[in-house]
């Protein structure tokens, strides 16, 4: 439970935090004059601030509150997983993928990912396949409107409910207006927070180092030894190395493609300033994603993961800590109350991301193509895109609550899910539309289908052969059982599977038109 000290100072900062944002949403809307303007921006951004942007809009609350709560859970081999193999596959994929994303993106003059895939392969119909999937990020936007649910409920004592119907219709109420314009210095703003309270959390533990770091991790095996050791077998995430290794860094190659994550590039208005926003987004990803090592540290501070006699739930976990850490004395208040803020812009930062970029793909991509001929200017656009954003709301709000009344383990899961299903169909596309010069529509549509196909059939179809009529899949079968499962094994098969059927297609048009 926060001490009124804590609530009280937790309203200064939600009402200082809301009217700053509110301000710059203000300010950056007034320069919003088209349905171009609210995607990418008219604004001449420097390359500093969308890096900081991109940075706030990777590392999210799953990385500050969500994936602590699976390292306090299961121990090493989940730091490992997501606090060291992950970013390096994400960082390696961003260094890679950026530059001439964003040069062939000022090309063509694309607003959405979707629209950049159906220009690079000249298919409309392509372009709205993929504007459908990114309906797939809607369950990401569920797990960071939990994630703030669950810390602002704690800090302020209030339930949950009230707290999901508040920040429903904030955030997505100042995102009707907002756009590229506001986001990219609302983002800035949430970085150098992010920063500060990153550092702040890295920190907290420093008294569980001070007897050496042996102690530290003999501190931890008598907990549970399982905690100490590379892979964890009673986990579901984290089992063996396919599991921490293999598959988590796959998908931290291809997690970069998604349109909140990759389209940031768009904003930079020149090729030069690439490398500049490269070094900055980097070097702030690095200290973010270590973050998840305080899951530690909430183990050793909750050895049995109740608090009061009460078992704590997997999201709970982080924003606990925090209340439990920081509530001995005015300074300590005080830090806590801006990790709090902290935490709060980690999850505003992606969610921004993901509202703008999913609203823009679904009224540019989907309304404009099927029922442009209704539509008389580009007010009407904007008009729809506020509808469009109106409704992501709704949809957010009813299965948050469904999320928070009756969760699977974490909300994590469930957002992985449909999170990796997209990023695993628009690899490849994305992938060869980059570095394939002659390639055909074809290998990555193909691509693409056999992505969501084995994405989808090894997290629900196989499973149920397991566990209706008794199939075995040999050594793959361990994954496919239990009520939880990882969905890192589905998208990785599903990347790997996909990549060969479009290199397969590719190279067998490619000698079937040499012979011609």
């Amino acid at each position: 439970m926060a001490t009124a000290e804590q609530i009280i100072g937790t309203w200064f900062l939600i009402i200082t935090y809301a009217a700053i944002i509110i301000f710059i949403v203000v300010k950056g809307s007034i320069k919003t004059k088209s349905f171009k303007d609210y995607a990418v921006g008219n604004i001449n951004f420097s390359p500093v601030s969308v890096g900081l942007s991109l940075a706030a809009s990777m590392t999210s609350a799953a990385t500050f509150v969500i994936n602590p709560g699976f390292i306090a859970n299961y121990g090493i081999s989940g730091f490992i997983s997501f606090g060291l193999v992950f970013p390096l596959g994400s960082m390696i994929s961003l260094v890679v993928l950026t530059k001439s994303f964003q040069k062939y993106g000022q090309t063509i003059k694309a607003l959405t990912l979707a629209q950049w895939i159906g220009k690079r392969y000249d298919s409309k119909g392509y372009s709205l396949l993929m504007a459908f999937l990114s309906l797939l990020l809607i369950t990401f936007i569920v797990l960071i409107v939990v994630a703030l649910t669950k810390v602002l409920s704690k800090s302020l004592n209030i339930n949950e409910i009230y707290v999901l119907a508040s920040i429903v219709i904030f955030v997505f109420g100042y995102m009707m207006f907002g756009g590229a314009n506001s986001m990219v210095y609302t983002n800035t703003v949430q970085a150098i927070i992010m920063i500060v309270v990153a550092v702040i959390l890295l920190t907290s533990g420093y008294q569980h180092f001070s007897q050496g770091i042996s102690t530290f991790f003999d501190n931890l095996t008598e907990i549970d030894p399982d905690l100490t050791k590379i892979t964890n077998v009673n986990s579901p995430l984290f089992r063996d190395i396919f599991e921490i290794f293999i598959a988590q860094f796959i998908i931290g190659i291809a997690v970069v493609c998604q349109p909140h994550i990759i389209t940031k590039s768009l904003l930079l208005k020149s090729g030069k300033d690439v490398n500049k926003f490269l070094i900055v987004s980097v070097a702030a990803e690095v200290l973010f994603f270590l973050v998840v090592l305080t899951g530690l540290y909430a183990r050793l501070t909750f050895p049995d993961l109740t608090v009061n006699g009460i078992g704590l739930k997997n999201d709970g976990i982080v924003s606990a800590y925090v209340v439990q850490i920081f509530s001995d004395g005015k300074i300590a208040v005080a830090v806590g109350l801006l990790v709090i803020l902290g935490l709060i812009s980690a999850g505003m930062s992606t969610l921004e991301g993901l509202i703008q970029s999913v609203s823009s793909s679904i009224t540019s991509d989907i309304i404009q193509p099927l029922f442009g001929h209704r539509l008389k200017n580009e007010n009407s656009l904007i008009t729809v895109n506020r509808v469009v954003i109106s409704l992501l709301a709704l949809i957010s709000f009813i299965i948050s609550y469904d999320q928070l009344i009756n969760p699977k383990l974490s909300v994590g899961i469930f957002a992985q899910n449909g999170v990796y299903a997209f990023f695993s169909a628009a690899f490849i596309p994305i992938l060869f539309g980059i570095f394939i010069k002659d390639v055909k529509l074809k290998a990555p549509l193909y691509a693409t289908l056999t992505a969501l196909f084995t994405h989808f059939s090894v997290y629900y179809i196989m499973p149920l052969f397991v566990s209706e009529f008794g199939f075995s899949f040999g050594v793959f079968t361990k994954y496919l059982v239990g009520d939880v499962r990882n969905p890192a094994i589905a998208s990785s098969c599903a990347i790997v599977i996909s990549t060969l059927v479009g290199l397969l297609i590719h190279f067998k048009e490619k000698n079937k038109s040499g012979k011609n």
